[in-house]
């Protein structure tokens, strides 16, 4: 056993550092210019093996850490960092925008800053299951808005029943995009509390009441505005006028016949209207008349110019009722034709049309169907 050993010893050669002329030659010129009883100023090497660990124990024999790899470690535990194209960063991080978020919401409820976001939700309260409230997110905070806060009863409403009257507006208002005021925030829970009804009054008083710099209001008759679409019914639509609920029927809104405007409407969609009328005799009940279909170009004037009495063209059934067939043709109008003595045709249903007149003055076309295509 010991012969052995001494073997192993004797193949093992003996492990001393071993330094390179330049390094003694720096060791050599520091060791005559520094005083007497001064210790060795620390290394760059020593010091990344002091990050690394100054407890840690080094095996006989082991190489110091290189320069290189000091460098590549302290690389890799530096704080991550974003390499911008300009100077500052314009893209967001999870971070940025959740602050954000949260600086709006405080911001509203300081200052009064509308804020906009479209009703994702209706929700019961626990204790009190009649009473709802709308939901809007905005980012990861939850805002609610109290009913009572969200809808307002028609002018013309006088019944006892007001709570349910409103429970039904909201429930037809799921979608829409509307604009609130915050009331209340608790950023713990990430739940804040907003007013709808405060936000329209100062949308009202801005554009209704407010002028431009040569003293004329913002919103008059004959002017072209956005308006939101925030419930759509058979008859008719309710947009959103710069916090003003306006309702257009179902006429106003396209040249062409429309049996359903809730086929053609969605709540959250935005249109372009024309101003009508304006009554601002009563500061709190303004009321305003607008148009959807004569914000554009009437087709009729263009399209009558593209048909010729007695000729034939195709169209599809867009309505039919006890005037007639109504088949609309290129260009967005609609001809009206008397029942086939075949049977009226479907909704739909592609049909060959004689035009028989066309009154230019009324922008007025009829015909009589030639030919119904039957699907197969």
């Amino acid at each position: 056993m010991i012969k052995q050993e001494e073997t192993r010893d004797q193949e093992l050669p003996p492990q001393t550092e071993t330094q390179s002329a330049p390094e003694q030659a720096d060791i050599s010129e520091e060791s005559m210019l520094r005083p007497a009883g001064e210790s060795p100023p620390q290394t760059e090497t020593d010091a990344g093996a002091q990050d690394l660990g100054q407890n840690s124990l080094r095996q006989p024999g082991a190489s110091k850490p290189s320069r290189s790899g000091t460098a590549a470690v302290r690389r890799r535990q530096a704080p991550r960092s974003i390499v911008t194209i300009d100077e500052r960063p314009s893209v967001e991080t999870d971070a940025d925008k959740a602050r954000s978020d949260l600086l709006d919401l405080i911001e509203s409820q300081k200052t009064g800053r509308i804020l906009s976001g479209s009703i994702q939700g209706i929700e019961e309260l626990p204790n009190n299951p009649n009473h709802s409230i709308a939901v809007i997110y905005h980012g990861e905070f939850k805002v609610v808005i109290p009913v009572e806060e969200a809808v307002e009863l028609p002018a013309s409403f006088s019944g006892s029943n007001g709570d349910q009257v409103r429970e039904l507006l909201l429930s037809k208002r799921l979608g829409a995009e509307v604009d609130y005021i915050v009331k209340g925030l608790d950023q713990e829970a990430g739940v804040a509390v907003a007013s709808r009804l405060e936000a329209m009054r100062a949308k009202r008083r801005q554009y209704y009441f407010g002028t431009d710099r040569e003293g004329n209001n913002l919103i008059y008759e004959g002017i072209c505005a956005e308006a939101r679409v925030v419930s759509a019914i058979r008859a008719g639509i309710f947009v959103d006028l710069f916090g003003l609920e306006v309702y257009i029927p179902i006429r106003e809104l396209s040249y062409q016949r429309l049996l359903d405007a809730a086929t053609q409407f969605q709540p959250g969609q935005r249109v372009l209207v024309k101003i009508l009328t304006v009554d601002r005799s009563d500061r709190n009940r303004i009321k305003v008349t607008a148009s959807v279909k004569q914000a554009g170009a009437n087709p009729y004037e263009r399209a009558l110019r593209m048909y010729s009495v007695g000729n034939k063209y195709v169209g599809s059934v867009s309505m039919v009722d006890a005037t007639g067939v109504f088949v609309a043709l290129d260009g967005g109008i609609d001809c009206l034709c008397s029942y086939p003595k075949r049977g009226r045709p479907p909704r739909g249903a592609r049909v060959t049309v004689r035009i028989l007149g066309i009154n230019h003055e009324t922008n007025r076309i009829w015909g009589a169907i030639t030919h119904v295509a039957i699907a197969r």
